[in-house]
């Protein structure tokens, strides 16, 4: 199944966000918070993607969240995978 860019472009979006209102403390500071949430919010535009892809998809995005310096360049290796290439 083919996810347009625009909808994966949503996603780094939202990551990016995630990622910024992520800090460490954050599950001793606010019982409710999950990391679960963020990563669902974030999967939402690409809610049509294949299992297996979702799930890597998934992986990345929770450590981009918690790290992004360490792992965004993961992610965008991984939408450029999966994304459909761009019409000339």
């Amino acid at each position: 199944m083919t996810i347009p860019q625009e909808q994966f472009d949503d996603l780094l979006t939202r990551t990016a966000l995630a990622a910024l209102f992520y800090y460490p403390e954050v599950v001793v500071d606010d019982a409710d918070y999950n990391i679960e949430n963020d990563i669902a919010y974030c999967m939402e535009p690409v809610s049509a993607i294949w299992d297996q892809d979702a799930e890597r998809l998934r992986a990345v995005i929770g450590r981009v969240i918690a790290n992004p310096t360490a792992h965004r360049s993961e992610l965008l290796a991984l939408v450029i995978e999966l994304a459909p290439p761009p019409i000339e």
